[in-house]
Parts: C-alpha cells; sequence; structure tokens
C-alpha cells in the first residue's frame, strides 16, 4: 500500500530545533521524525511513500534521495502552507489506490495494522486510528463523534464546545475518493482548507468512515517540550510494536 507523509511544515513552534532544518528532520532520540515515521509505516507495508514536503525541502531530498530502506519515496511539493486538504491534494498525482496517511511530526507506538485491517475487512471508505482525550484538552484537536457501530458521523476541527473527547491521531486510511472531497473545501476562518472537512464531505455524501481506538501511544511533537516527553517515552517503552 502507498504511504503520504505530509512533511511540509516549518516547525515556528520548535524554534530554535528547527531554525537549520524543517520540522520532519528534528531528531527524537537520535533519529529524526519522519525516519521514525517512514519506518511504522514499512512495518505496517508501505510499498511507496510520497513525502508532501515545502519548507527547507531541499534538505529532505538530499537526505533520502529516492528510496529509504528499500521503498520508493515520490516527492510532492506544497508551495505554500494552506492546511492539511491542501497538502494532501498535492499528493494526488502519484497515488493511485488506497493509502495510508500519516502526519510527519508524530511518534507513534501504536496499533497501526489494527486500521489497515479494519478498512480492507469492512470495504470501508477510510478508517482512523483514535484516542481519548481528557474533555477539556479535546478543543485542541480534531473531534469527532461516533454511532454505536464504530463510524464516524461527524468531524470538527478545533470546536469550542466538543460533542465527545474522541480525537484523530494523524493516521489515516482512505480511499482516492478523499482527493474528490479535498478539491470542494472552502478555506476556513483561517484561510486554510481542512482535513476535517473533506471528511465531512465524505461522511455527507454516504462514505463509510471506521474509527479505531489507539492500544498505544503517540506524541505530536509541536513544541521543544514535546520532543523531550517522546525521547523519555522512547528510552522508557523502546520496543514497544506497531502491530500488523
Amino acid at each position: 500500500m502507498q504511504a503520504v507523509v505530509l512533511a511540509a511544515g516549518k516547525g515556528t513552534r520548535l524554534r530554535p530545533l528547527t531554525e537549520d532544518k524543517p520540522k520532519v528532520l528534528v531528531e527524537v532520540d537520535g533519529k529524526p521524525l519522519v525516519e521514525d515515521v517512514m519506518d511504522n509505516l514499512i512495518e505496517v507495508g508501505a510499498t511507496e511513500f510520497v513525502l508532501v514536503v515545502g519548507y527547507m525541502k531541499e534538505k529532505i531530498i538530499e537526505r533520502y534521495g529516492d528510496e529509504y530502506e528499500g521503498v520508493p519515496i515520490t516527492y510532492a511539493h506544497q508551495r505554500e502552507q494552506l492546511g492539511l486538504a491542501h497538502a494532501i491534494l498535492q499528493a494526488e498525482p502519484h497515488v493511485d489506490d488506497d493509502f495510508m496517511l500519516m502526519l510527519g511530526d508524530n511518534v507513534f507506538r501504536a496499533n497501526l495494522g489494527d486500521v489497515i485491517n479494519r478498512q480492507q475487512e469492512e470495504r470501508a471508505d477510510a478508517a482512523f486510528l483514535v484516542e481519548e482525550v481528557p474533555y477539556e484538552e479535546a478543543s485542541r484537536y480534531g473531534v469527532l463523534d461516533t454511532n454505536e457501530y464504530g463510524e464516524i458521523v461527524e468531524v470538527m476541527e478545533k470546536p469550542e464546545d466538543p460533542p465527545s473527547n474522541l480525537v484523530m491521531t494523524g493516521f489515516y486510511t482512505f480511499t482516492p475518493e478523499i482527493f474528490h472531497a479535498c478539491h470542494l473545501v472552502q478555506p476556513s476562518d483561517r484561510g486554510e482548507y481542512e482535513l476535517p472537512d473533506a471528511i465531512d464531505l465524505l461522511i455527507q455524501s454516504g462514505r463509510t468512515i471506521d474509527a479505531i481506538r489507539m492500544d498505544g501511544w503517540r506524541i505530536d511533537v509541536g513544541y521543544p517540550e514535546d520532543r523531550d516527553r517522546a525521547e523519555e517515552r522512547l528510552t522508557d517503552h523502546p520496543a514497544e510494536p506497531v502491530e500488523q
């Protein structure tokens, strides 16, 4: 299965760690974030990477060239950072079937393989790895609501009054239908093309999206202290598997 990795971010909040490198090349426990992401994806069957790059893209391209650990890499250039839906569209010319999507700034030790298996077994149009967070923190994330079958029925980007404490983690599987939805998304109030809006369009059109609860942990490395937390977690739990 192809794997799209969103790796175009500047990492402004990670400064000074990103003064001379893009966000995904910040090291955690001696390894760049994007390498940890690609290692996880290889473990669950990635056969080709599409890296969406932007800020300091040449440093990523020079480092990895046309393959990583024997898996071919294609690069897609996001010239402006206009939201996740916009970033996904940059990969569209290079994707020809169902694919995995992972944000390039997350450290995962979780059941990623369960997401792929669920989508394939249920023939769902998408499947997301989700986690519960304290209600007071839910408004910081993309929040979702599910029905009794574990299907996602609503998604909102950082709502003031979250309907649940279930949030997206940054790992997804999609069919190519997501590209059509992303093309239909209008800019949000902050001028970005939001992934939750594209997902909501899929739901409104009758597509099935399954939610798989996370077994394990993940850290979104947005600030220097998050990098420190991730390093501490990896030191404490160095060998937790990515289940297939």
